[in-house]
């Protein structure tokens, strides 16, 4: 039987997922909830509740046997789906195959560089992305993981093998902090930024800055102790927290001040990171 992945979005040409232009494939679900996160309409799997069938505009959706159907040719873009569902969740899903997917990234070459692969939570689907990160090297295409760090990279070493690195979110060092942000322990996630590191896998570390919510000082020094020696090749972004998309507690809160990403800056480099960037 194929394996299948449900497919939020492909993006033919990328320019912030990785090194030169790629291919960026966002697939449906996450293992955590973000109070940050800024496309938490792919957090849930649709539960088929309706809700979105009655309120679209262009009645592209309606509902077959218990499960919502998503007409893409009548739909208009609207996103009012996504609006109105009040599980964090997308009925407009395509279920794919590895081959599927391929044939797509395939047909933007000579264009883009490689593909990069996030989500939701790309690593709840390891076999899968194995098979089509395989396919996409048959290609001479580069694969990248973009990931949240908390399934287990060294239960997959198969697939780390055929990827170039992972661009791993660094959510907070502090657990109950991390907690508070995801409802999550990131005792996992640390563990990978450990084995990553020792793999010579990591593409690049990222820190969403959010002010009075993580503590990103704490982190950027965890992260510098950890990699050791690795700190000084290693990329690093400070992201400044947007409210753009994001739902719940967090919808209010300002973006960090100039001068505190700044602030930030300045201490990742005297923690030893020379690859500093601020987004």
């Amino acid at each position: 039987m194929a394996l299948t992945a449900p497919v939020n979005k492909i993006i033919p040409f990328s320019l912030v997922d990785g090194p030169g232009s790629r291919t960026s494939v966002f697939l449906q679900g996450c293992n955590i909830a973000c109070a940050y996160c800024h496309n938490p309409e792919t957090q849930r799997l649709c539960v088929g509740c309706g809700t979105c069938v009655e309120q679209c505009p262009a009645h592209a959706l309606s509902v077959r046997d218990g499960v919502i159907v998503w007409d893409e040719e009548a739909c208009v873009g609207c996103d009012t789906c996504i609006g109105v569902c009040p599980h964090r969740a997308s009925p407009k899903i395509r279920v794919l195959t590895p081959q599927q997917v391929a044939d797509v990234v395939v047909g933007y070459q000579p264009f883009i560089r490689g593909i990069t692969v996030s989500g939701g939570e790309c690593m709840l689907h390891p076999d899968w992305l194995r098979e089509l990160f395989a396919l996409c090297r048959a290609h001479g295409l580069g694969t990248l993981i973009d990931s949240n760090g908390t399934v287990p990279f060294w239960e997959h070493p198969e697939l780390l093998e055929l990827a170039d690195g992972v661009m791993l979110d660094v959510k907070a060092w502090d657990c109950a902090t991390f907690e508070r942000l995801t409802g999550a322990p990131n005792h996992v996630v640390l563990r990978n930024l450990e084995y990553l590191c020792d793999a010579d896998k990591i593409e690049e570390l990222r820190i969403v800055v959010v002010p009075g919510w993580n503590d990103p000082e704490d982190t950027i020094r965890g992260i510098a102790a950890t990699l050791g020696s690795a700190t000084a090749d290693t990329q690093l972004k400070l992201i400044r927290f947007r409210p753009f998309g994001v739902r719940g507690e967090l919808a209010q809160t300002a973006s960090p001040a100039d001068d505190v990403m700044a602030s930030l800056e300045t201490l990742a480099r005297r923690e030893g990171f020379r690859r500093v960037e601020l987004r």
